[in-house]
């Protein structure tokens, strides 16, 4: 794995196991909250909301940690091919709700593990750019991916841009922007590299082949 000359590896690992760490904290929170009412209180009405919660935030987790085990983790013997999907349900579990209209124009088959981690990745990007929700078209071709989002608001934060460029932030990477060089060293693993766009509420992260991209 590379690594910008400020990063060491150990810090690299440590970050992103922030970052997944990050994810998966909230919904776990919950169902503790959820389970602290049933402990603590008699009425009914309360402990039914105190059910749903505890039912909703245990698929919210579930879901957010088999997408990270995806977009992240091993997924797999060394040079494994990943099913895609494996990798749109993933994703449709973890967006369920009623926020983002997700489009998957991906072909039913098989890929190198790195070319779904890729697409998971920029998929989680994208989904940064619409917090306020919005549609999601996830598109790949036989040498590319392509993810675009629109919705109200929808842009990419600053530090999309640099550090795709290959700046390092001021004060050095931190849980969140540990994912976005992860991503460029996916992409330089499969020879590619990744171009975003965004304007108008509407935003696009994609990735190419280098001489495509360079083109």
């Amino acid at each position: 794995m590379s690594v910008d000359s400020t990063t060491t590896n150990l810090e690299f690992t440590a970050l992103l196991c922030s970052r997944l760490c990050h994810d998966v904290i909230g919904p776990v929170g919950a169902v503790i909250n959820g389970l602290e009412v049933l402990d603590d209180d008699d009425d009914e009405e309360m402990r039914e909301i105190a059910f749903a919660l505890i039912r909703k935030s245990a698929r919210q987790a579930s879901a957010r940690l088999q997408l990270c085990r995806l977009a992240f983790g091993a997924a797999g013997s060394a040079g494994a091919d990943l099913d895609l999907g494996d990798a749109e349900q993933v994703v449709r579990s973890f967006i369920e709700d009623d926020k983002v209209v997700l489009e998957w124009s991906v072909p039913h088959e098989t890929r190198p593990k790195n070319q779904v981690k890729l697409l998971l990745n920029l998929v989680l990007i994208a989904l940064t750019g619409i917090p306020r929700g919005g549609n999601l078209n996830v598109n790949v071709s036989a040498d590319a991916i392509s993810v675009a989002a629109s919705g109200e608001g929808a842009k990419f934060s600053r530090e999309v841009a640099s550090v795709f460029a290959g700046e390092v932030p001021e004060n050095g990477h931190d849980a969140r922007s540990i994912q976005l060089q992860y991503s460029m060293d996916l992409a330089a693993n499969l020879g590619m590299s990744l171009v975003v766009t965004s304007n108008d509420g509407a935003l696009e992260i994609s990735a190419n082949p280098r001489a495509v991209a360079a083109a």
